[in-house]
């Protein structure tokens, strides 16, 4: 799928994005595959997969596999500023709602027909589009099939066990991502600077009713960047 910076984008469509990427995986960062380097600490989300040659690699469970719903504070490129975004998932259809802060624009996200809708509530508006980019979503509970990962340590955050993998993003800078052992991401961090971190995280159903477009909005082609 479409990857993004996490330094650079910070309106809604493009947070949405990296929000996307991130929920998809720490695949969603990386620029190539290859096997893993992997640190000493043992703790934490890891399972092994396998290169092309049938080399055993460790990679992290990238995709929940269970409904959760995620509260996360995203930082300003400069670190002085800091806004919230809701992730909600659902394992058995591969939906996603996310919901960014004081806002009347969600993005609604199904994996089994690849469409990201945008729905803008003050304008009574949805916009319908392709999931960006061509990667397709790694199963519930498997480990990441593509990119590099070093497994760094492992860390609590929101009151979470979790362990942290180095990869890049597409602009080739060293990204932290931290990982649950059912896969929920909590943390990602470049340059030293926490970009993205869980502040609440809830193993709840998430209903049908929070992933469907409502009814009498008008469709609109969507925005370009």
């Amino acid at each position: 799928m479409a990857v993004c910076s996490t330094r650079v984008r910070r309106n809604a469509l493009f947070l949405a994005a990296c929000l996307l990427a991130l929920a998809d995986g720490a695949a969603a960062y990386a620029q190539s595959a290859g096997a893993a380097t992997v640190a000493p600490d043992n703790a934490g989300a890891a399972s092994s997969s396998a290169t092309s040659d049938g080399q055993s690699v460790e990679a992290p469970v990238i995709t929940p596999s269970a409904d959760v719903d995620v509260m996360y504070e995203l930082a300003s490129p400069q670190g002085d500023v800091s806004t919230h975004q809701r992730m909600r998932w659902q394992v058995a259809t591969l939906r996603q709602r996310l919901d960014p802060e004081k806002s009347a624009v969600f993005m609604l996200t199904s994996w089994q027909n690849r469409t990201l809708s945008v729905v803008d509530m003050g304008r009574k508006r949805v916009s319908v589009m392709p999931v960006p980019g061509t990667q397709q979503l790694t199963p519930p509970g498997q480990p990441a099939m593509i990119g590099s990962y070093a497994r760094l340590g492992s860390s609590v955050v929101a009151g979470e066990q979790c362990t942290v993998w180095r990869t890049k993003d597409t602009d080739g800078h060293p990204t932290d991502a931290c990982y649950t052992a059912d896969g929920v991401l909590l943390q990602v961090a470049q340059g030293g600077q926490i970009t993205v971190r869980a502040v609440s995280v809830q193993r709840t159903a998430q209903p049908d009713s929070l992933f469907v477009i409502p009814d009498g909005l008008k469709q609109e082609a969507p925005a370009h960047p």
